[in-house]
């Protein structure tokens, strides 16, 4: 490859023929004004042009015409321009109609070229800046006066400003086809010139010298329109230059072949035409070269890397298929370099045409020696775009991935595969379908190399299903079979429909392992489910399921022959595993996939029909598992619906089967009503019970009388069962007890001891909280001082800065360790408030470091404000402002700092964000928020106090304001002149808040009306008293009288369903409770504002909106890296319990047995 280490920004060269036959520069004939600007981009075709650096275009220049500079909105009529033929506006609306042949548009258009070739330009340069969108048009004194620059900045003039559409981003159907249309015109062009005009050194070298100017504008539609135009005509130029290269071939090979003929038999006159062909041939060939070297250069090598991605797809979809039609010029290591750059794009559009033009690479054994260095390369980028956050550029990779399996020497290695086998199990239907077909592939590569001696006894489809089982068994995503026969069956269906192999697999003796005969019997009947519904499983179906008559037809025979096959078989199936509570389960779904009428469509049918019914019973006595009984219930009423002939007979053995359920469960009866049944006795009565309540929603249960012996057993043993009080006592009292232990050891000196002792006090509280037990009489909630301990170790220990770390100077495995024991702990508290094992109060504590530790804990202080307002949206707004309450009053029992004010008014700002942007929907608590912060901003001083010490307090307040409502701003505004005196409606901070409220919001402003009349009161002042941080030998002296009374006062009673009681599975999300508390009746008529306190019902979940920070396009696209960005909701963790003290545990879990 000639010259490509000097950074060539031009890949393909000529042959050496060619650059012998380079003309030497000298004195020429002098050529057309515009062909001399394009001779000036034009470099050798033997050498490797220099490109034009990264940050500048090339600007073309021409020869000065003129210094004529406006362009004229006027249309060109054609006498004005002596073109007596086709118009600018004519083929404008030939190609947009996209009905007009383009052939016989072309030739018009040439005929009137050919009258006059500058007439004939002209129009063809109007109708590019049609195509452009621009309304000016380039005149006769414009295109004989102007150079191409002048003429491109005067039609920039008069485009119009702020237009964002043109043709080719219009939306609608009349300009779907103009896209296409104009492709095609510049195809036909190039093809109808490709034997004169073409090599005129006139037309297309002084329309390509346009295009590049055009290219480098900064109107995006001149760009775009250009650029595409450029691309597709270099493409045409490359297929006449292939074609040339083929005739230039076979007229060498003729020459050489007369040539070496003996001289008497040697024709001087055939050999000096072939010689004259040649010779033509070469110029023609180099022509086009210059023509396309000058349009690598001046278009492509700046416009790969345009900030528009549509731009960059353009110029990476031509390179493709420049690089697969003309290898010999084109493909080579300095023009798949674009390639590899381009799969680092950041635009999908552009990543899957990249995608796309390697595949067509790919698909060509003769290519893959070129292809060597790039595939060593680019291989790790692109295995990881099989994760592309574009599921369509993730399904074309894999498809790539699969040709380099398939094609090149080496293929991929096994841990390369391994990152592609798991996405048979995407929910996306089309990425997993591809990564079926290379898994497919794979499993046939592997038969055909190990199995293929056993074919001839065993059958390839076994080879086959024992890969299968074995991957199925190997990956992490058991259970999820469905979703692995789904992707395979567009490329496996054969295989997966074989059912007399995998049932022969089944009922052999000596086969398969017992793990292997379970997975096999899963993917079967995964298989039938798929066969017979003929829909992919849920998760890959977008829409309703609506099968076509084809797919409908292909169903009914899948139905047959499953049903044909299965009736006779399912019965042995369920009679060899029986015992198996995994594998009875799933062949007792089988019957409900078949053809239930070829049952009664023979006597001998009917014999099959009885043995499964008979399987059925006996599973029923056989197994208590509450998983199998429901499967054979589900089974009943498809057996005996009416609608089959054979529903009588079914009935009666299914009435059969309980008539000795119940007469076991009657024999047991009297020794259960008068206490005397034994362990034993109790057992199997409650067992025969179990199973006939399993057919409760099958079959009508009346007949067998049940309803009175189970009240008389209820009613009988209700008082045996109630709960000891004596050991309810000593079970709270061990509570307490315990309590009060891990509080005494929360003010250890001890690290270790310190947090185990916290974290299992959040375990256990949450365990006795009143979400938790069944009764309400088991209920510990924790007292006020241990209350107020746990909240002193969240500030303590918790909210630490790295001077407080005790790891602080050890590795980094200890500080990580550190973080994580932290973020525990966080979570572990925050689960307290949320479930209602404390006062939703008690998140202030958490709430006021959302802004200095929000990149350590802000996912869960972010979920802990979500979830409070799903408590109470009311009240949580009221803790979010009694939060900011507690951190200013800190800031003035110290010294006033504008500083610490300035971070006070930053975490109010991050929390104002946090109520989203359906303000209709936070209304009453933005409200609540504004009411109680005026209060404490205008409270009545105490003892010793300055007058109006908190009314800076407002300031931070304002930062609320632009998510109020216009209709409620007046009624705060009322509100604050009612609440605030006359002397102090001229300070600063009061006059800054009223301008706030007066002035217009920020954000997009809310649609007015709808909203419900509220009702509701005016709570008391509330006095938030600043925490403190205490020292160890402080445990005792934390007075929270006041914030305890505050918290007793604001009866928070709404809760969150507790969660499962383990410290070691997520907990999942649960629908809350509506809060039922009358709200209170109080109101200021001074004021005329009612203030929410509570709500009855609960909102859906609010989702923060947060803003996207756009990242501008950078130019260079060598560097970048593509992102896949994933979407999560934060979820609270749970902390993982280390020790306890043992016999209490133990006598805990006791009890609550």
């Amino acid at each position: 490859m000639n010259g490509t280490s000097s950074g060539s920004g031009v890949g393909f060269q000529l042959n050496s023929m060619m650059q012998r036959n380079q003309p030497v520069p000298g004195p020429q004939q002098p050529k057309g004004t515009m062909r001399k600007a394009a001779a000036k981009q034009t470099s050798s075709p033997g050498c490797i042009p220099i490109p034009t650096p990264p940050g500048h275009s090339l600007q073309p220049q021409q020869t000065p015409l003129g210094t004529s500079r406006q362009a004229s909105t006027r249309p060109v009529r054609r006498g004005e321009a002596g073109n007596q033929g086709m118009s600018a506006g004519d083929m404008f609306d030939a190609v947009c109609s996209g009905k007009s042949a383009m052939v016989a548009l072309v030739d018009e258009w040439l005929d009137s070229y050919k009258q006059s070739r500058e007439a004939g330009l002209l129009e063809l340069i109007n109708f590019i800046v049609q195509c452009c969108g621009c309304k000016g048009v380039v005149t006769r004194d414009m295109f004989d006066n102007m150079q191409n620059a002048e003429i491109i900045s005067s039609l920039t003039n008069e485009f119009r400003e702020g237009s964002e559409n043109y043709p080719l981003c219009t939306p609608g159907p009349q300009w779907k086809r103009f896209k296409a249309g104009l492709c095609e015109f510049v195809r036909v062009l190039v093809r109808s010139c490709q034997n004169s005009l073409l090599y005129d050194e006139y037309l297309f070298s002084s329309l390509m010298a346009l295009l590049t100017g055009m290219s480098d504008s900064q109107v995006r539609a001149f760009r775009h329109t250009s650029t595409l135009l450029a691309m597709k005509l270099m493409t045409g130029v490359m297929e006449v230059a292939v074609i040339l290269s083929t005739q230039l071939q076979i007229s060498q090979r003729r020459y050489d072949l007369e040539n070496r003929k003996n001289a008497q038999d040697r024709a001087s006159a055939r050999l000096e035409v072939l010689q004259a062909t040649i010779s033509e041939l070469q110029e023609n060939r180099e022509e086009l070269s210059s023509l396309m070297n000058a349009t690598f250069r001046g278009v492509f090598v700046h416009r790969y890397r345009d900030h528009l991605p549509e731009v960059r797809a353009v110029c990476i979809a031509e390179l493709g298929k420049w690089l697969s039609k003309d290898p010999e010029d084109f493909l080579n290591d300095g023009n798949l370099k674009y390639l590899g750059w381009t799969l680092n794009d950041k635009q999908s559009p552009v990543r899957l045409q990249c995608v796309l033009a390697l595949q067509s690479l790919y698909q060509e054994k003769d290519f893959i020696g070129r292809l060597e260095l790039f595939t060593s390369r680019f291989k790790e980028r692109m295995l990881s775009m099989v994760l592309d956050k574009d599921p369509d550029v993730a399904v074309e990779m894999v498809h790539l991935l699969l040709l380099i399996h398939q094609k090149t020497e080496g293929g991929l290695q096994d841990e390369e595969c391994g990152r592609i086998y798991p996405l048979v199990f995407a929910s996306h239907r089309g990425l997993a379908s591809a990564a079926g077909s290379f898994l497919y592939n794979n499993f046939k590569k592997v038969i055909a190399s190990d199995y293929q001696e056993s074919w001839t006894t065993v059958g390839p489809n076994v080879a086959f299903f024992n890969i299968l089982v074995s991957f199925y068994i190997q990956s992490e995503f058991q259970q999820h079979g469905v979703y692995l026969v789904d992707s395979l069956w567009d490329v496996a269906g054969s295989e997966l429909r074989d059912w007399e192999t995998m049932t022969t697999l089944l009922l052999q003796d000596d086969g398969l392992s017992d793990a292997e005969e379970g997975a096999l019997i899963e993917l079967m009947m995964c298989a039938i489910k798929r066969a017979a519904e003929g829909f992919p499983p849920v998760g890959r179906t977008q829409g309703k399921k609506i099968l076509n008559m084809k797919d409908k037809k292909i169903q009914a025979q899948d139905r047959r022959r499953i049903t044909t096959h299965f009736i006779n078989l399912i019965p042995q199936l369920l009679a060899k595993y029986s015992v198996d509570e995994e594998k009875v389960c799933l062949l007792l779904e089988a019957p409900f996939h078949f053809d239930l009428e070829m049952y009664s469509s023979s006597k001998p049918l009917e014999k099959h029909l009885d043995l499964l019914v008979s399987q059925v019973c006996g599973i029923v006595k056989k197994h208590s598992e509450a998983r199998v009984l429901e499967a054979c219930a589900r089974l009943v009423p498809a057996l005996c619906s009416d609608c089959y002939t054979f529903s009588t007979r079914t009935h009666l053995a299914f009435s059969q089967l309980l008539d000795g359920l119940t007469e076991c469960f009657n024999t047991y009866l009297d020794d259960l009503l008068q206490g005397t049944a034994d362990e034993e006795d109790m057992y199997r009565a409650a067992l025969a019970l179990k199973r006939v309540a399993t057919f409760n929603r099958a079959m009508d249960l009346k007949r067998w009388k049940l309803f009175n012996p189970c009240l008389d057993v209820l009613q009988s043993n209700v008082v045996r069962d109630l709960d000891n009080e004596v050991e309810l006592l000593k079970l709270k009292k061990e509570v307490r007890l315990f309590y009060s232990v891990c509080q005494t050891c929360l003010s250890l000196d001890q690290a270790e001891i310190r947090d185990q002792a916290f974290e299992l006090l959040c375990e256990v509280v949450l365990l006795y909280s009143p979400g938790s037990v069944r009764s309400q009489t088991l209920a510990q909630p924790p007292p006020d001082s241990l209350r107020s301990e746990m909240a002193s170790f969240v500030m303590d220990y918790i909210f630490t800065g790295c001077e407080d770390d005790h790891f602080t100077g050890v590795n980094e495995e200890m500080t990580i360790a550190t973080f994580q024991r932290k973020h525990n702990q966080l979570a572990g508290y925050c689960k307290l408030v949320i479930y209602g094992a404390l006062d939703l109060s008690a998140a202030t504590d958490v709430f006021k470091h959302y802004s200095k530790y929000h990149k350590e804990f802000g996912d869960i202080i972010k979920e802990t404000l979500s979830k409070s307002r799903l408590i109470n949206p009311v009240q949580s707004a009221k803790t979010v402002c009694l939060s900011l309450q507690q951190l200013f009053s800190e800031m003035i029992s110290e010294k006033p700092d504008e500083q610490e004010l300035g971070e006070i008014r930053g975490l109010a700002k991050r929390l104002a964000m946090s109520f989203g942007t359906n303000l209709h929907r936070v209304r009453k608590s933005l409200v609540a928020l504004h009411m109680d912060g005026m209060r404490f901003a205008f409270r009545d001083p105490k003892e010793g106090e300055l007058q109006h010490l908190n009314l800076a307090f407002l300031e931070i307040l304002s930062d609320f304001t632009f998510k109020v409502l216009h209709q409620d701003r007046a009624q705060l505004s009322a509100f604050l002149k009612a609440e605030c005196p006359s002397a102090a409606l001229s300070w600063p901070s009061v006059r800054m808040y009223q301008r706030s409220l007066e002035g217009s919001s920020s954000k997009p402003r809310q649609e007015e009306g709808g909203g419900e009349k509220e009702s509701s009161t005016l709570s008391p002042p509330i006095n938030p008293t600043a925490k403190r941080r205490k020292t160890t030998a402080q445990v005792d002296s934390v007075s929270s009288g006041q914030r305890i009374s505050w918290m007793d006062s604001s009866s928070i009673h709404g809760s969150l369903l507790s969660p499962a009681l383990t410290s070691t599975v997520l907990l999942e999300q649960t629908k809350p409770q509506a809060s039922t508390h009358p709200r209170d009746t109080d109101f200021n008529e001074s004021s005329g504002l009612l203030e929410p306190d509570s709500e009855d019902e609960f909102h859906e979940g609010l989702s923060l909106i947060e803003e996207n920070n756009v990242e501008a396009e950078e130019h260079k696209i060598e560097n970048v890296q593509s992102i896949s960005d994933e979407e999560f909701s934060p979820i609270l963790p749970v902390f993982k319990v280390t020790a306890a003290p043992t016999d209490l545990l133990v006598s805990l879990a006791q009890a609550q047995i």
